[in-house]
């Protein structure tokens, strides 16, 4: 692995809270109708950055010509090729693979990607330049690059955000993107999870203890409205 790559706070150490996270975020599937509208990724190749166990993997090998998941953490590469080898149709499982790798040197050749797809994995604005390059040598022309990330000025969730993480600026990772050149849509999402002890769970690997501690005191219930910046670019 990379000397260079963040471990992530969440699913490295937490894989099956993610999931459980994963199964309920965005459950009215707002965000897939946005890029769909954008770009529908049907008959086209896909790459999935920062896949982690490859949760979005059987979305988009359903009608995709290909999928490739780019993972730098061993662990999850192994549960994201075991998701693979037990999607529901065959032809979805050829369609996919999970490979170890990073976002700053991507395993890919260039311009062979018509679609790339990063969620909450790597990109988070400043610093993230060496990956934005490696997208540019591998987007086809025509191509799109998704990146969906927190909407920390709104939603409930987005001030438990900003109350957990006071130093991060989302006025400045906004003028960074539109600098480089992309797109930005805002969009309402939820959580949604079927029961508190669920919901509580997520919430406490996505916030630290005390903040943690404090909203799931003050917010009853299993599920949080949440805004999310979809952000896009064509090359």
């Amino acid at each position: 692995m990379s000397s260079d790559v963040i471990p992530s706070p969440n699913i490295w150490h937490n894989p099956r809270t993610y999931e459980a996270e994963n199964r309920g975020v965005d459950p009215d599937r707002v965000i897939e109708t946005a890029m769909r509208r954008i770009h529908d990724w049907s008959k086209q190749t896909v790459v999935d950055i920062g896949c982690g166990s490859g949760y979005h993997l059987p979305l988009f090998a359903h009608d995709a010509h290909r999928v490739i998941g780019v993972e730098p953490h061993p662990p999850l590469v192994r549960l994201a090729r075991r998701r693979i080898a037990h999607l529901d149709s065959p032809l979805d499982s050829r369609r996919a693979v999970a490979i170890g790798g990073t976002a700053q040197a991507l395993p890919l050749p260039p311009s062979s990607v018509d679609v790339a797809h990063a969620r909450w994995a790597y990109f988070f604005g400043p610093g993230c330049e060496r990956g934005l390059r490696e997208l540019a040598r591998v987007m086809r022309r025509g191509g799109t690059a998704f990146v969906i990330d927190n909407d920390a000025r709104r939603s409930t969730f987005g001030h438990w955000f900003r109350r957990a993480f006071p130093t991060y600026d989302p006025i400045a990772v906004e003028r960074f993107w539109a600098r480089a050149g992309w797109h930005r849509e805002p969009l309402d999402i939820r959580w949604q999870h079927p029961d508190r002890s669920s919901f509580e769970a997520v919430v406490r690997i996505e916030l630290p203890r005390d903040v943690a501690d404090a909203v799931l005191r003050e917010h009853p219930g299993t599920g949080v409205d949440y805004a999310v910046n979809l952000y896009w670019r064509q090359y």
